[in-house]
């Protein structure tokens, strides 16, 4: 089959741009697993779809938040980076889905998800312990991450010989996704996360030159809410378990599209919209409030209960300036303590890592691990 037949019949079956868009797709049939033993078989099945689907939906899960920065701190946005470095640098990515589309939102027939399972530990692994078992309830075995899963450094092996990464004409979507970044980063580079936030910056325009955040591009459209809420209200239905990264990377996916073509006539304008995270201070906030081709779309200004209660307890850290709840930033000179009621691995280890971490610069002295009830923007994003 020609890239253009495959085109026309992804396009007739996946109906991107109707709210109907999974209708038809087996969530089986269409999000591949992939453990350590199907890596490479697998990663080659994507270097050859990259081409012709060269847009990539990425959703991670990850353990939780276990530790805070402690200041001072300049602001609330150093707050916030700092927040994500400490704990990305501390703790281990558990999935990374990748969706593939064209530039309409097409999907391959077939296999269009990949959903990467990564080795994690719960013997030896820290992890915030409501998160896990909040993971745990949305079917990850992770008896089997344990055994089976893949190890971060082959994965950066196949990963920069991919084309996936380092490829200007490869355009990332993802939602909120500030943390997915951050570990895809600390996978490929297989160091910790820069001390600046504008070196961050820097380094993820090197790996992923083109950078499209749903959640940002919400607030043109005066939408607030999580990615369920918002597929929810302009009739969106996901395709898979909710809360895996497979599923969560083809419901991004949709819902981009979808709001692409609804609110600003399908294209944007890439000076104010690209490489821009939901945030962190990425750049210049969007400005005009486009209008919607059809319909209000008013109904997307809010989330769903209970995927607030589901993001905090998968994500559960301080931050970023949504609407759903605001970060005070700690008053300076203040000091964290260890709580070893709130992040396992063997209490003991975990206790150790934390109090590693407080040697380096990137906590400031010292971490608290955690225990805070604020919102963050790993814990926003589930809204």
């Amino acid at each position: 089959m020609s890239a253009g037949d495959s085109k026309a019949s992804a396009s007739a079956s996946a109906g991107v741009g109707s709210p109907d868009v999974f209708g038809n797709l087996d969530h089986t049939k269409v999000i591949r697993e992939v453990w350590c033993h199907n890596l490479k078989q697998e990663m080659e099945m994507i270097m050859d779809l990259v081409d012709d689907y060269p847009y990539i939906a990425m959703d991670t899960e990850f353990p939780g938040i276990v530790a805070r920065p402690v200041g001072p701190f300049r602001n609330s946005q150093e707050y916030h980076y700092r927040l994500l470095k400490c704990n990305v640098d501390l703790l281990k990515i558990i999935q990374m889905g990748l969706c593939f589309c064209d530039e309409q939102g097409r999907l391959p027939p077939g296999v269009c998800v990949w959903q990467f399972n990564f080795r994690f530990d719960l013997s030896e692994d820290m992890y915030a312990r409501d998160s896990i078992e909040f993971l745990k309830k949305s079917g990850i075995n992770f008896e089997r991450h344990a055994k089976e899963g893949i190890d971060v450094m082959e994965f950066a092996e196949v990963l920069i010989s991919s084309a996936i990464v380092l490829n200007d004409d490869v355009k990332w979507v993802t939602f909120h996704s500030g943390y997915d970044y951050g570990y895809l980063l600390r996978l490929l580079t297989c160091e910790k996360l820069p001390e600046a936030e504008e070196a961050f910056f820097e380094l993820l325009k090197t790996y992923c030159p083109c950078v499209y955040d749903v959640r940002f591009l919400m607030k043109s459209c005066d939408l607030k809410g999580g990615l369920s809420g918002v597929a929810a209200s302009h009739g969106i239905k996901r395709c898979g378990p909710q809360h895996q990264a497979g599923s969560d990377s083809l419901l991004t996916q949709a819902v981009f599209f979808h709001l692409r073509d609804r609110y600003f006539k399908g294209k944007l304008d890439d000076q104010l919209h690209m490489n821009h995270l939901y945030g962190l201070g990425s750049g210049p906030k969007a400005s005009s409030t486009p209008s919607p081709s059809s319909g209000s779309g008013a109904g997307g200004k809010t989330g769903s209960g209970a995927e607030t209660a589901s993001k905090a307890h998968t994500h559960n850290g301080s931050g970023s300036g949504s609407a759903a709840g605001k970060k005070t930033v700690p008053e300076a000179g203040s000091t964290g303590a260890i709580n070893g009621g709130t992040a396992s691995s063997g209490e003991s280890k975990g206790m150790a890592a934390s109090s590693r971490s407080g040697t380096d610069s990137d906590t400031k002295g010292a971490t608290s691990l955690a225990a805070e009830g604020k919102k963050s923007q790993a814990e926003a994003k589930r809204e």
